[in-house]
């Protein structure tokens, strides 16, 4: 559906058959959707898919992304809507950016988020490149979110239209010249049976396939079991201690623990509920304590990516909302800039369990806009 007269549905002056798009194909039925929506309207379209870990292990684990039978998969629709597809590997340059920094943010005693740094350094990045070097006028993918032009004719990140698909915090590093070649053709779809519907309107073999889940190369969400792997003898034991400096008990290695958890710390028979509030990696303790003692209302924020209309220190503060957590909803925060690219964060009413590693990601306290973020870098 065009957009005006002058425009393709994708926004761009041409003609869909004049008009290369290169769609991110991860084999899941998101993805390969929009594939095949663009394909139906007449776009130039070139599915890529990803190789971005050994896909001959992948096979066996269900629902990961990019694992050998997505790969399969991705090719199938190709083939099926007659558009070329072509897979690259990545599987170096997905080590070197991601699984790395993954492994060491754990045993520095972070909680990372990879998932932001795959799309930020390689599909965004890496994949954003190739597709300009195919000559395509611009790249789409499947996440849910959206791209809305501003009142300047600049273009703006959104959050989806279905708050429970949203994947604006994932996305949140997004840059604005990064963003004037993306499309997100789902973003404004109100729900997943929408989306479903249309792969059964397309006669998609992948129209019933499950969503991935964790993440894409840690099976079964065992974050610990990876980080053994990559870093052997990472998970030295220590003391499980209460905050007043009780020693409580023993711990086979602080990878196994994360900021607020509660379960499976083997120290039953306590007068109250405990937390793990700090993770001393120095001294491999493991420091539990009280739940007030997670809640916090400072928060210092780095590597931060501006995506407002006037320069993040062009005020000394903002009054925004901020997104901790992927399954926390938006607070009120008032973000005060410290540099271009660092900030101190002051929550209106405490969080608990604000935790290194994690993203912080600003949104309008009204609307749907996303003003980008940036890392948390230190627990309390």
């Amino acid at each position: 559906m065009a957009l005006d007269g002058n425009l393709n549905s994708l926004g761009l002056a041409k003609a869909p058959e004049d008009t290369r798009v290169v769609v991110a194909m991860s084999g899941g039925v998101d993805s390969s959707v929009v594939a095949a929506e663009l394909a139906r309207e007449g776009y130039d379209v070139v599915g890529v898919t990803l190789q971005l870990y050994d896909h001959g292990a992948a096979l066996a684990k269900k629902g990961a992304c990019c694992a050998g039978i997505d790969i399969h998969d991705a090719r199938r629709v190709a083939e099926e809507m007659g558009f070329p597809h072509y897979v690259l590997d990545y599987e170096n340059i997905f080590k070197d950016a991601v699984i790395d920094e993954f492994a060491d943010s754990y045993l520095a005693g972070a909680t990372p988020v990879p998932c932001i740094r795959c799309n930020e350094r390689v599909k965004f990045k890496d994949l954003l490149q190739t597709a300009k070097d195919l000559d395509a006028d611009c790249m789409a993918t499947g996440h849910y979110i959206q791209r809305k032009l501003g009142d300047t004719g600049a273009p703006e990140l959104h959050m989806a239209a279905d708050p429970n698909r949203d994947q604006s915090y994932f996305l949140f590093s997004t840059t604005p010249e990064q963003l004037s070649f993306l499309r997100f053709p789902l973003g404004h779809l109100v729900s997943k049976a929408e989306t479903r519907a249309l792969a059964n309107k397309h006669g998609l073999a992948v129209a019933d396939k499950p969503d991935s889940q964790d993440i894409c190369f840690v099976p079964d969400g065992n974050y610990a079991s990876v980080i053994e792997k990559l870093r052997p003898g990472a998970a030295e034991p220590g003391q499980i201690v209460h905050a007043d400096g009780r020693v409580l008990g023993e711990h086979r290695g602080v990878i196994h623990y994360t900021i607020g958890q509660r379960r499976g710390l083997g120290i039953g028979g306590q007068d109250e509920p405990l937390y793990v509030v700090k993770l001393d990696v120095d001294a491999h303790k493991v420091v539990v304590g009280p739940k007030e003692m997670l809640a916090t209302r400072t928060v210092p924020v780095r590597e931060i990516n501006w995506l407002g209309d006037e320069p993040f220190t062009s005020r000394p503060e903002w009054r925004l909302s901020v997104k901790l957590r992927s399954t926390r909803p938006p607070r009120e925060a008032v973000i005060r800039p410290l540099s271009d690219t660092t900030a101190e964060v002051e929550l209106v009413a405490p969080e608990e369990g604000v935790s290194p590693g994690q993203a912080c990601v600003f949104y309008a306290n009204e609307g749907s806009r996303v003003f980008g973020g940036g890392w948390i870098w230190r627990g309390y």
